[in-house]
């Protein structure tokens, strides 16, 4: 608390960013952007606008649940996990809901330049993703209150994010867009289940209802692995599948997983879960990298 009240205005907002979570927001647009480049359909415009909108839901996502979570009081001065700046005084809550307002609107005007490369319809993913990352906290059936924040996160971070930014370059979807995003999807909730893992004492009292608290930390230790798991199979699928073996360079990064997996299983003090939950950030984003070089090579 000490050191929070020297942090100036700059420090204090890129705090609220959170910027663990940005890994989040840019890997999906990379992968995307590297089966685009695949199919002969790379579009550097189209990709910057993916990543402007899908940064600007994140961080628009990261403030509304600063600001929501305040309100409801899950964010106190018993919280174990990195302050929150609404709740310990940085930011008033109205500057974080004006905040809000501001990146949600920034993020809807990015996403209507790629009404052109997308059609119409990608109006109705822009606001569903806005709506999504307000829900995410707000209102009584709250996405992480009611245990559903791994299933929007899953979606909207890995299957939308992933599949609309190939999709915008190329001008049409195919399967191997929703299973590139599929890897990415489980990664990005993997991030989650650290987050709520740590927070599982706190989230019970403030009567957040994650996955977590539902069912125990045994099953967010499954969880975590059985999504590691799964985001391996993936590359080995599209070998399998007739794409070249330097698709499953993201293999390469097994050991890492394993041992992201025993540190979860072997924490004992919130300091130790909120360094994973950085390095966890980490792996997503060299899961994306390796796994998008892998998509480069196997270019026709």
């Amino acid at each position: 608390m000490n050191d929070t009240k020297k942090l100036n205005r700059f420090q204090v907002w890129f705090l609220a960013l959170r910027p663990r979570t940005l890994p989040a927001a840019v890997s999906p647009v990379i992968v995307g952007t590297a089966l685009a480049f695949k199919v002969g359909h790379f579009d550097y415009v189209a990709a910057l606008l993916a990543l402007s909108f899908s940064l600007l839901i994140q961080i628009g996502t990261n403030f509304a649940n600063d600001y929501f979570d305040f309100k409801k009081g899950a964010d106190s001065e018993n919280r174990v996990g990195p302050k929150r700046v609404v709740a310990i005084g940085l930011v008033t809550p109205k500057a974080m809901r004006n905040a809000t307002t501001l990146v949600f609107t920034a993020a809807f005007i990015s996403g209507l330049f790629l009404v052109s490369r997308g059609g119409v319809w990608m109006i109705a993913v822009g606001v569903a993703s806005i709506l999504s990352g307000i829900w995410y906290t707000a209102g009584r059936y709250a996405l992480a209150y009611t245990g559903l924040a791994d299933i929007f996160v899953f979606i909207f971070f890995g299957l939308v994010a992933v599949s609309c930014t190939f999709y915008v370059q190329v001008g049409h979807m195919n399967l191997d867009a929703f299973l590139a995003a599929i890897p990415i999807g489980l990664l990005t909730t993997n991030i989650l289940v650290v987050n709520n893992y740590r927070d599982m004492e706190t989230d019970a009292l403030a009567h957040k209802r994650t996955l977590v608290v539902r069912f125990g930390r045994s099953y967010a230790r499954m969880q975590f692995a059985v999504s590691q798991v799964l985001s391996f199979v993936v590359p080995v699928y599209l070998w399998f599948k007739g794409y070249q073996p330097s698709i499953c360079i993201p293999l390469l990064l097994i050991p890492l997983a394993f041992s992201h997996y025993r540190r979860l299983s072997k924490s004992k003090n919130p300091q130790e879960q909120i360094v994973l939950l950085g390095d966890t950030g980490k792996l997503l984003a060299l899961y994306a990298i390796t796994f998008s070089l892998g998509l480069v090579l196997n270019k026709a």
